[in-house]
């Protein structure tokens, strides 16, 4: 029984320092899983969403206008002296001094001008502007996501090099050290490269300090705990984009759903002139209606009457036509303003595809200056460490050599990431919805 109860406690512990190993350890994400979690937590999304919900409702709500509407009112009312149960002249005369009413009308509407189905468009318009919305939103968070996630990536590579420079001066500072202790070079050269050690290290901190943030705004992106482990596969590398200007911008034209919103919206404004102008008819609809009076609130007594009718109904409203022509005028000015909405929205695209497509190319062109730079920078700084160990060149001549390869590889990491985020941006200014 003893040997159970201590299988059973260490089985126990076993769990739960697994459960604390799990919390405690990184996130690994890809940046297709990272995209994942983005849309599927997304707070901006999820109201959006309700907002095609809303939109759906409204629709419903403008069908139901082609229905007919049912009325009823019931009612009883007290007299000083015994009245007549019914209509006045056509009644029943009684003794009692309370009447009960009963009444119901069913109105069908059969033409309103076209204002019904123009406002029962316009609300179907309004679900499609809903979930087109809803489609850039989605976009606009999958860019967001690829951004932060090469943040994320290039703080890490000029972290990367940060360590790497501080190792660097580590040791030429023991190099030189080594040199002052036998009296081959100066106090002064040991002097800077320590200061150089300390400008090093001082990079790391801010380096360090960097990654933080960039991974602390990827975890709010996602919407996870703001300081909770997280690490990223590195994905960084080139790839040239296979489009000319000439076709992305094609593209982005045909997949844009900002320019779908303009043409719907455009719609809609058309829509809202046929709602105006139904002013200018007459309304058509065919009405029923019921009535009981009783001396009883049964409305079964023996004194009761009853009546019913249908008739057809022509509604005129001449004295507004002034009025209706005025907002008809009114309408036809959003129509014009829709129209040119639109066209300033594609000018806007043209814009913002040239932009991208160019940084993306300045970016693309710098990729290969960078690295060869770093080729030449690690040749140098070999070169000179060669030279001063033989005291053909000086500490400062090796010193700057470390810190000419740190900035080379700074700006190579810096321009790979430059193009990949010029990359994504280009991509959403088409229309794409992912990589």
């Amino acid at each position: 029984m003893r040997m159970r109860w201590f299988t059973g406690l260490i089985f126990g512990i076993f769990l739960s320092t697994g459960a604390v190993w799990a919390q405690d350890s990184s996130m690994i994400v890809t940046l297709e899983e990272s995209i994942k979690i983005a849309l599927d937590r997304n707070l901006r999304l999820h109201i959006a969403t309700e907002g095609v919900a809303g939109s759906e409702f409204r629709r419903r709500a403008a069908m139901t206008d082609f229905f007919p509407k049912w009325t009823g009112q019931y009612g009883i009312a007290g007299y000083n002296q015994p009245t007549v149960v019914g209509i006045t002249g056509t009644g029943i005369a009684g003794s009692s001094r309370d009447v009960t009413s009963f009444s119901t009308t069913i109105n069908q509407p059969l033409f309103t001008g076209g204002f019904n189905l123009a406002n029962y468009r316009l609300e179907k318009l309004g679900v499609d502007i809903s979930k087109t919305d809803l489609e850039t939103i989605k976009r606009d968070i999958v860019l967001q996501v690829r951004e932060g996630y090469f943040n994320i990536i290039r703080t890490e590579k000029f972290l990367e090099v940060a360590r790497q420079a501080v190792k660097q001066f580590s040791a030429q500072l023991e190099v030189t050290k080594a040199f002052f202790e036998v009296g081959i070079i100066a106090k002064n050269d040991v002097l800077q490269a320590e200061v150089r050690l300390a400008n090093a290290r001082l990079g790391l901190v801010r380096a360090e300090n960097e990654v933080i943030l960039a991974k602390s705004a990827f975890n709010s992106l996602l919407r996870r705990e703001i300081d909770a482990p997280l690490e990223v596969v590195d994905i960084l590398g080139y790839s040239p984009f296979p489009l000319r200007f000439e076709d992305s911008l094609k593209e982005a034209l045909e997949k844009r759903p900002e320019i779908k919103i303009a043409n719907l919206k455009i719609e809609q404004t058309r829509e809202g002139v046929k709602i105006v102008k139904s002013g200018f008819f007459p309304i058509l609809s065919l009405s029923g209606n019921y009535a009981r009076f009783s001396d009883e609130p049964g409305l079964m007594g023996d004194l009761r009457f009853e009546r019913w009718n249908v008739q057809a109904l022509a509604t005129f409203t001449i004295g507004d036509w002034g009025k209706t022509a005025y907002k008809m005028g009114e309408s036809k000015v959003k129509v014009t303003q829709a129209n040119d909405a639109k066209l300033q929205l594609i000018e806007g695209i043209t814009l913002e595809v040239k932009s991208d497509y160019q940084v993306m190319l300045v970016a693309e062109k710098n990729i290969n200056v960078a690295e060869k730079a770093i080729e030449q920078a690690e040749e140098n700084l070999r070169m000179n460490e060669e030279r001063y160990k033989h005291q053909v060149a000086t500490a400062t001549d090796v010193l700057d050599a470390v810190t000419l390869l740190a900035q080379a590889r700074v700006n190579y990491y810096g321009t790979l990431s430059d193009f990949n985020i010029a990359k994504a941006r280009l991509e959403r200014a088409m229309g794409r919805m992912v990589p």
